[in-house]
Order: structure tokens, then C-alpha cells, then sequence
């Protein structure tokens, strides 16, 4: 039997005059989307159940504040965004990374791309992963961020757009912008690797 769709603006407005029930139900439908916002916008020292509760915090302390005018996932992705590009921006510190700081999967990696034009083998795939996010820690925030919508995640333009607020010229400059600063981190580690 299927389940109930949930009339989220009733909710909201139960919420809204303290009704603890109607709370629990808008947390349980909203939990799967700002698990999967954390969960890829993650930064490295932070914990994701604490992340996940500062969003939630976020969203029913300024629940008066949502004027119904997106739908609420919208707004809550916005705040679950901005809570994890905050959180990065605490953490500062961006170590440079070197080709001895790789694994030896990851310099496999380096050094298959280095000498064959064609595609990985399958066994390098998480090393290359790995290396991509490594290669991802060293953007700024924002610049990470427009990479995991839209390479990651696989989101439009413009589902990145409504995600972060920002213009459709300003994500399209900001993903170019991002590639290349990646495509130059690559470029100088192949540097590395080649006698």
C-alpha cells in the first residue's frame, strides 16, 4: 500500500503553533534530502550527525521566516548548503597536497593518466576517486561545491541555481573556473611523475 502523501504546507503551519507530532513528520520527510546535502558537501573534520542537526536547528528555529514561495525543500537545501559551505569555511586550513602524499593507488592512477590516453582500468576507480577528492579539497568552497552539483551529483545548471541562489552566468564561470584550477592541480602532479 502506498504511503500518504504529506501536505507539507499543513505541516508547516502545525509546526508553526507548536504541534510536536506535525514536527516529527516534517523532520522525517525533510531527514533523506539534508543527509544527502551533508553527505556530499561534507567537510573533513566535521561530523555529519552534528551537521545534520545544526541544519535542522537552522530550519525550525527560522521556520516563520519561510514564506511558502519555493517549495520547502528548496528552502531547506539553501540552508543545508549553506550550513556545510560555513562549516568549510571555518575550516580554513587547505594543506597542499604532493605527489608523496598519494597512495600508491593513487600514483597508479597519476601515472596511467600520465602515459594511456584511454580509460582507467576498473581496479583504479577508487583510487581515482580518492584522488578527485583530494584534488576537490584543495578549491575553495564554493568552487567545491558548484563541482559536486553538477559532476557529482549530476544536477542541472539550474538546479544548482535554485540549490545556492547564484545567477546562471555566475555557476557556469564558477564550475569553468573550478575545472581548470583542477585540471592545473592534475597537470602539476603529472609533472611529478614523469622523469
Amino acid at each position: 500500500m502506498d504511503e500518504p502523501v504529506l501536505d507539507v504546507a499543513a505541516c508547516v503551519a502545525r509546526v508553526r503553533t507548536g504541534d510536536e507530532e506535525s514536527a516529527r513528520v516534517l523532520l522525517a520527510h525533510l531527514t533523506p534530502l539534508v543527509m544527502k546535502i551533508v553527505r556530499s558537501h561534507l567537510p573533513r573534520r566535521a561530523s555529519e550527525e552534528d551537521l545534520v542537526q545544526s541544519v535542522f536547528v537552522k530550519v525550525f528555529t527560522k521556520l516563520d521566516q519561510f514564506g511558502g514561495a519555493v517549495p520547502l525543500e528548496h528552502w531547506v537545501s539553501r540552508i543545508a548548503v549553506n550550513t556545510c559551505l560555513n562549516q568549510i569555511s571555518h575550516e580554513k586550513i587547505r594543506p597542499e597536497f604532493r605527489h608523496a602524499d598519494l597512495s600508491e593507488d593513487e600514483v597508479a592512477v597519476i601515472e596511467n593518466l600520465a602515459t594511456e590516453s584511454g580509460d582507467l582500468p576498473a581496479e583504479q576507480s577508487l583510487a581515482s576517486r580518492e584522488l578527485v577528492e583530494k584534488m576537490l579539497a584543495k578549491l575553495n568552497p564554493a568552487d567545491r561545491l558548484v563541482i559536486n552539483l553538477l559532476h557529482m551529483e549530476g544536477r542541472s545548471v539550474e538546479e544548482v541555481k535554485q540549490v545556492t541562489g547564484w545567477s546562471t552566468a555566475l555557476v557556469k564561470v564558477r564550475a569553468f573556473r573550478a575545472r581548470q584550477k583542477m585540471k592545473k592541480h592534475l597537470e602539476e602532479l603529472l609533472k611529478e611523475t614523469r622523469p
